[in-house]
């Protein structure tokens, strides 16, 4: 799509469907998200709080990465770092061969084109002053795109696309529920025919019931309109659904990232197997005969880390090896299918392994 010209496909911001395995569409490399830490009478900085802390990864034309980690890890801040939401502190951001940080506003403002984002909360992210045609239109206002006439057929058709009826246009987002308002952030996101979404855990502010409705209209634009996802969320079956490839995130850093079947049967890091765990299986026997990892305390400050690995106060398998040195990502997977991990004691996960008889829960054991 140009500036003043019309969508080019018969499908409303349609493109061609590319399968994953094409070259990477977006590059991250050593991403830092480092935020002040003030205090005192004149504010002076005194440390920082590192967000995120050296994270990279690439997404593939056509893919979904699902990036799951618990609350304060750091995955929301990665995603608006990406799109320079959050101004990153250090690190290379590159889109379709474009170093984003090397932007300035107007360029930045024409490659946002290609990249959108899809809010958590479909009630703060929408303007309570504005009609539904106005909120969605507003991405074609600011990239200039067609005239009055083609706004409006273009707001109908991204109606009808996200599943609301074209005489929603008019109302005013207080009229609608959670979901329908979720599904007007997903219009506006698509409005300017993105390649790329971030999607800030889009489901976590919605009811049950209407949770699987957002994640199967999610799959089915990946599918029609060939997109990338960046999918933040933190429930692990969801990311299973709609991700290719899964990275696990813990206090600023990725500790694993492999194929999503790939990390689901053969987790590699510890809090893997222990965000695993916790997920319910539909089926009462096994579930009875699960061993469950339960993880002491909570994710460290973000502006004090734990010298070594990270994870190591909460880890089962910590030896002194883990408090004194932090391990890198390494690949125990293969060349077809890679897989990372960031572990110094890999080869004892299968230790900790769920569904692995009835033994009794697993926690904390501190060892040399």
């Amino acid at each position: 799509m140009t500036d003043g010209t019309a969508p080019t496909t018969d499908f409303p911001g349609g493109r061609e469907t590319r399968e994953p395995g094409s070259a990477p569409l977006l590059e991250v490399r050593d991403l830092r998200k480092h935020f002040p830490v003030r205090r005192g009478l004149l504010r002076r900085t005194v440390g920082s709080l590192r967000a995120v802390d050296g994270v990279s990864f690439t997404i593939r034309e056509g893919e979904a990465l699902g990036l799951v980690g618990e609350s304060g890890c750091g995955k929301s801040t990665t995603g608006r770092a990406i799109l320079r939401l959050e101004e990153p502190t250090a690190g290379q951001i590159v889109f379709d061969g474009v170093d984003l940080r090397a932007l300035r506003a107007d360029a930045l403002r024409r490659t946002r084109r290609d990249m959108q984002m899809i809010f958590q909360d479909p009630h703060a992210s929408l303007d309570p002053r504005l009609s539904v045609a106005s909120i969605v239109a507003e991405p074609l206002d600011v990239q200039g795109w067609g005239d009055r006439d083609a706004r409006r057929e273009r707001v109908r058709e991204l109606l009808e696309l996200v599943g609301l009826e074209p005489y929603h246009a008019e109302r005013y987002p207080h009229a609608f529920s959670g979901g329908q308002r979720q599904r007007i952030g997903i219009a506006r996101a698509l409005a300017t025919s993105p390649r790329f979404i971030v999607a800030d855990e889009p489901i976590a502010a919605l009811d049950v019931s209407i949770q699987a409705q957002v994640v199967n209209l999610l799959a089915d634009l990946k599918d029609r309109l060939g997109l990338t996802y960046l999918f933040i969320a933190h429930d692990l079956s969801i990311v299973r659904h709609l991700s290719d490839r899964v990275a696990v995130m813990y206090a600023g850093r990725i500790v694993e990232l492999g194929g999503t079947e790939a990390v689901f049967a053969d987790a590699r890091h510890p809090y893997t197997v222990a965000l695993l765990s916790a997920v319910p299986v539909p089926d009462p026997e096994r579930e009875s005969g699960r061993r469950r990892l339960i993880l002491p305390g909570d994710v460290p400050d973000p502006a004090d880390p734990p010298p070594g690995c990270r994870f190591h106060p909460r880890c089962p398998l910590a030896t002194a090896l883990c408090r004194r040195e932090d391990p890198e990502l390494r690949d125990v997977g293969s060349v077809e299918a890679p897989h990372l991990t960031a572990c110094h004691h890999t080869e004892r996960i299968g230790s900790l392994m769920t569904d692995r008889g009835d033994g009794p829960d697993i926690t904390h054991g501190d060892q040399e």
